[in-house]
């Protein structure tokens, strides 16, 4: 007999940001080819002032549902929760853990830098500008539930043009007018671009699945069992497969891909079409939708949720994770260190999320475990994000004049290999009569490069510069063909939640992530073993309406 579910996916909250932060080109119908998904639409007689009582019922509800479940399964909540990183990730899956588990719970928090992660910004003359992931798709509805949920804004929207630079000339330009796109496009690449377009919204009108199965409380104990839920063995098989051969599979051409889809997966990546297509279709669903921001930063998100979730922040590097030796439910002891010395405490639950990669030089070690937990995978893409503030060199771009200079974002195809994405950005705090600069004035440009800039290639990109600012960090997973995909539990209440970005990698793709192992979690510390790695999950879920 199935055990009750306390709690269990109380919203329902696909997805894909462009990391880069460049603006996306018109790709299709009038720039954004996003999948189509069902819109769930109000019952009618629900008034709006009617909403905040009905949040306030479900809090109690999914309370309530707790402490049922606690006394049919004879299992007391967990005392403590530990999460091993303060990013998007670990600020995700703590606020989505109190959610099922409930406020009583202590839950802390570790990180070793600062709270956000690879959500940041850099200051540059007395504003603040984005240097990590720059904007989300306009179906990151995660990302979206939680703006609304911590009472955040949208940024204000500046438009700006984009291009595609190959070293010599642009060879696609968008304008202001969505028909010249699309003819554009198909002059040079024919129907290139609606293949492309088809794609994606298959591959997204799967993925999209994921937030139905959450908002019924299942989940997946690995990276291969969730991707074929989605998609069954297509899904895998992409993890195993190029974007390119793929593409050219469905009649996508081969210079559609040099020149476009390159220049995408450089600009969100910093890789090329060799990538598994699994990886690439999420970057490239990104491209051909609308993009938003947070007002004040994206880093807010993650601060606010692990405000709302009275998580307690403890700045430290964790060293290790040891099994410790008891009778029932497992226990896990975690130390750490600090400016103020070392220290350790036990914990029912341990979520790692930060990465666990060859190059990470504190990569957490795992004692007392049998077998021994290798969770070790492959290598991280560097990314060099540069903030210079100066005057941009048209001419190395075929305009002499810089009045005449009409882009804000350019991508670059394999050349020029020393940046893969120019953008002129506006700063977190937008004002109402904010303006972006003109072409002929000092701006704040963010380029992306695989390594530093040399000063040679700064005088190359830029007459002359006031200042630069850079960031250097492992942005993403080398993404290679995987034989085999890593797994969200490491041990019994023990999980790595950054296994999903060897899929592929996004803000919003972690927050699925965080979402998963929070009820992979819950519904293992309860036992509800009939939540967890379900074949046939469409046809169960549609039983469950």
């Amino acid at each position: 007999m199935r055990k009750p579910h306390p709690g269990g996916g109380t919203e329902k909250l696909p997805m894909t940001e462009l990391e880069g932060g460049t603006a996306s080109l018109a790709l299709g119908r009038g720039g954004a080819g996003n999948p189509a998904p069902t819109r769930q639409c109000p019952s009618p007689g629900v008034l709006p002032s009617s909403l905040p009582a009905m949040a306030h019922a479900a809090r109690l509800l999914a309370a309530l549902a707790v402490l049922l479940a606690a006394a049919a399964t004879g299992d007391a909540r967990p005392s403590k929760i530990a999460v091993v990183g303060a990013g998007i990730g670990g600020s995700a899956v703590a606020h989505f853990l109190q959610q099922h588990f409930g406020p009583r719970v202590q839950i802390d928090v570790f990180e070793k830098g600062t709270v956000g992660g690879r959500l940041a910004t850099i200051s540059v003359n007395k504003q603040h500008y984005e240097s990590g992931a720059a904007s989300f798709h306009s179906l990151s509805l995660h990302m979206q539930g939680f703006v609304k949920q911590l009472g955040l804004r949208h940024r204000r929207e500046v438009g700006g043009r984009s291009a595609i630079f190959n070293g010599e000339n642009f060879v696609l330009e968008e304008t202001d007018w969505y028909l010249l796109n699309l003819f554009r496009l198909w002059w040079h690449y024919g129907i290139s671009f609606l293949r492309l377009q088809m794609w994606v919204e298959e591959v997204m009108e799967k993925f999209m699945r994921i937030y139905k199965y959450q908002a019924h409380g299942y989940a997946f104990s690995g990276v291969e069992e969730l991707l074929y839920s989605l998609g069954e063995s297509a899904f895998v098989n992409m993890t195993q497969r190029s974007v390119a051969e793929s593409l050219l599979q469905v009649g996508v051409t081969q210079r559609f891909i040099d020149d476009v889809v390159s220049a995408v997966l450089r600009a969100s990546y910093g890789q090329s079409a060799a990538m598994p297509a699994f990886a690439g279709a999420m970057s490239l669903a990104g491209a051909q939708g609308s993009l938003w921001s947070v007002e004040g930063g994206n880093k807010l998100v993650c601060s606010g949720l692990l405000k709302l979730t009275k998580a307690n922040v403890i700045h430290a590097t964790v060293t290790t994770v040891t099994l410790q030796p008891t009778e029932g439910k497992p226990l896990y002891r975690v130390r750490y260190e600090n400016e103020a010395g070392t220290g350790s405490d036990n914990y029912d639950i341990v979520v790692i999320a930060t990465p666990l990669h060859l190059d990470n030089s504190s990569t957490i070690a795992f004692e007392g475990f049998d077998p021994p937990i290798d969770v070790v995978q492959g290598s991280f893409q560097p990314t060099v994000v540069s903030l210079v503030h100066g005057y941009l060199n048209s001419s190395y771009f075929g305009f002499p004049d810089p009045k005449l200079f009409p882009f804000a974002n350019i991508l670059t195809t394999d050349f020029p290999s020393f940046f893969c994405a120019l953008d002129n950005i506006c700063p977190v705090n937008i004002s109402a009569s904010f303006r972006r600069k003109q072409p002929q004035e000092a701006a704040v440009w963010r380029v992306q490069s695989p390594q530093p800039l040399l000063r040679s290639q700064l005088k190359t990109l830029f007459r002359s510069y006031y200042s630069v600012q850079t960031a250097e960090w492992q942005a993403h997973p080398v993404h290679s063909p995987h034989t085999s995909l890593p797994r969200f539990t490491l041990h019994d209440q023990l999980f790595h939640l950054n296994a999903l970005e060897w899929a592929a990698s996004s803000v919003e793709v972690t927050a699925v992530a965080a979402k998963n192992v929070a009820l992979l979690a819950f519904n293992r510390w309860y036992q509800d073993l009939d939540k967890i790695d379900q074949k046939d999950l469409m046809h169960k879920v549609k039983t469950e309406l």
